[in-house]
């Protein structure tokens, strides 16, 4: 962080936050809040003088609340820039001044406490998502005592308790008497693979940063004895399984079992523990002097705002999601954003480094190349059939589409449309086209697939990139599934409009699916969101017209998930066995019937 305040190039922006994002790829503009310090940081020299003085007090959040900090401080060691802040919902006060000490010492005259915050708007080509993650807070859920013994400790608070620049100034302490412990337990996955908790996905780093504190135990404590709860060890890294043997050799213990009962001696504040060592198939039970839960970690709490400024996916787990997995891991599904670090998943220190390279390298080759190639699967939109409703403004995921409510015209930025066609969906009047993927290309695909044995066939809209590749992963793993599904791909479920699934059954399909990404792991930000509203819509259009709405379904596949993909074909073929030829003809029959009429009202108009 040193290095990069003091580079020429690079603009560093401390105690500062994004109030808005507008534009797109090469053209954003960001909005940003530089809040007030109340203190000059071209003028402070870091002498702390001003905190010598300050009478307010608070736990410093830095160190985990196991130490105090003054209203004036600086927020870490290595602060940049080195200089202090007023926080000023712990000061005194100011209007009127209630203490005013930090101001007569400074002899810089650094402390100004009319300082207010400042909004700054900058011009930015590209975005690298940075924002990291938030650990778990074990007094949620307070099964091992967090809460009420002092001696129960989490993992962040035991690493500032060791560290040379900690509270203890790295002497190892327990918080209840401030002796050095002796028996130190550690139980894993505390707020980790856990559905209680909310949290199914394993934390990544908490088995080796475990291991890790354990050997630094024993270096600098040999007579302590440390034991580690586990469900199991996760030592998938390189040198990983080598540090856990070296912690095995070190004399660390490592027992099988989450313990269910931890108890408090009042006369002395160990602590004891019940639990089921499923190696040996046995009830143990132990005594600490201090344990360590090795708590998880989370999305940040602020994510959902970090989304909406940069319209961002999010998996089911809370992460950002990248473009690929594999062929862009690093690009966002907004054209100039880039994901580096935790924000897109739990990963230790070196996944991140290396995250962060990748990401700085694509933003680097993006501004370089002074301007931006998009693919051919962008929208265009014919004015004169325009009439300027706002339906395709209202559902682009994107933002790349604005209309002229007064001209009756809609205008689109193709940097930013990333042709999911969830805008070509929306539009009544038939002024919004789809590049590749036209309505003329979709219903000759419809026609063709219909055109005869029109009762031996489920035709099935499928996303590229979730179901359409579902498809592909049953049949490179060769899984066998019916013959009478026949797909059309199109790049995003939202694409699949209501005309389209009419035409088929007008055809004479017996059965449509409608199938996409899951509903929360949408590659088109929140596209597949509109698909569902459409699909919905169809249900009870169906159903008034006494069509069986079970004739029409919607299945959300992803990518890996062959075997499902599987599944839901042989299902489909079991719906197709139970749909007769009546059914079909008097669905044609009554279907053709309300499109004429419709055709003719619109003539008519």
């Amino acid at each position: 962080m040193m290095d990069a305040g003091r580079h020429p190039l690079i603009k560093l922006m401390s105690y500062s936050e994004i109030e808005d994002v507008n534009g797109y790829v090469g053209n954003f503009k960001v909005t940003v809040r530089k809040k007030a310090r109340y203190v000059d940081e071209t003028v402070c020299n870091s002498c702390g003088e001003c905190e010598k003085v300050c009478p307010a007090i608070h736990p410093d959040e830095f160190q985990m609340g196991l130490a105090t900090r003054k209203a004036v401080h600086l927020p870490f060691p290595q602060a940049v820039p080195s200089a202090y802040l007023i926080n000023m919902e712990n000061c005194l006060g100011t209007n009127p001044i209630a203490c005013g000490k930090c101001a007569e010492v400074c002899e810089k005259n650094a402390i100004n406490y009319d300082m207010q915050d400042e909004i700054v708007v900058l011009d930015i080509g590209a975005i690298v998502v940075a924002t990291g993650i938030d650990v778990y807070d074990p007094t949620q859920q307070d099964e091992y005592g967090y809460t009420r013994f002092q001696n129960v400790i989490t993992s962040m608070e035991f690493e500032r308790l060791i560290c040379a620049g900690g509270p203890t100034v790295g002497h190892l302490v327990r918080p209840g008497d401030h002796t050095t412990p002796l028996r130190i337990g550690f139980i894993q996955c505390v707020g980790s693979r856990s559905l209680r908790d909310g949290a199914g996905f394993c934390s990544n780093i908490c088995c080796m940063n475990t291991v890790k504190d354990t050997l630094l135990i024993r270096d600098h404590y040999p007579d302590a004895e440390c034991s580690v709860f586990y469900i199991d060890i996760r030592a998938f890294g390189k040198g990983f399984e080598d540090l856990y043997d070296k912690s095995r050799e070190a004399g660390v213990k490592y027992i099988r079992g989450i313990p269910g009962e931890i108890t408090e001696d009042p006369a002395t504040g160990n602590l004891r523990m019940v639990v089921e060592n499923t190696t040996t198939r046995s009830i143990e039970e132990h005594e600490f002097d201090m344990i360590v839960l090795s708590v998880g970690v989370r999305p940040r709490a602020d994510g959902g705002d970090i989304r909406r400024h940069l319209t961002l996916s999010q998996t089911s787990d809370g992460f950002l999601m990248e473009a690929h997995p594999k062929l862009k891991p690093v690009d966002a599904p907004t054209r100039g954003v880039y994901i580096a670090g935790c924000a897109e998943a739990p990963k230790d220190v070196k996944e991140s480094v290396t995250q962060a390279s990748a990401a700085a390298a694509r933003a680097g080759v993006l501004l370089n190349a002074g301007k931006v190639t998009v693919e051919a699967i962008t929208c265009t939109i014919d004015n004169d059939l325009c009439h300027g409703c706002g339906a395709c403004e209202k559902v682009c995921p994107y933002g790349a589409i604005t209309v002229d409510k007064g001209a009756k015209t809609a205008a689109v930025v193709e940097a930013a449309c990333a042709g999911c066609g969830t805008c070509g969906s929306a539009c009544r009047f038939d002024a919004i086209t789809m590049r590749h993927f036209t309505d003329a290309q979709i219903v000759a695909q419809v026609d063709a697939l219909l055109a005869e044995r029109q009762s031996g066939k489920v035709i099935v809209f499928a996303c590229n990139w979730c179901s359409y590749a579902g498809g592909d992963t049953a049949g490179t793993s060769r899984m066998l599934y019916p013959a009478s599904n026949r797909l059309i791909r199109t790049m995003c479920s939202g694409r699949i409009s209501e005309e389209f699934v009419l035409r088929a059954f007008r055809k004479g399909a017996p059965i449509v699916l409608v199938s996409g990404c899951h509903f929360a792991d949408c590659h088109y930000i929140d596209a597949n969101r509109q698909t569902v509203k459409r699909v919905y819509r169809l249900w009870k259009q169906l159903e008034k017209l006494g069509i069986r709405t079970e004739r029409l379904q919607l299945e959300w596949i992803s990518a890996a998930e062959g075997p499902k993909f599987q599944k839901t074909m042989r299902e489909m073929e079991e719906l197709r066995a139970q749909v007769t030829q009546e059914e079909i003809d008097h669905t044609v029959k009554v279907l053709t019937e309300q499109f004429e009429k419709r055709r003719l009202k619109k003539v008519r108009s």
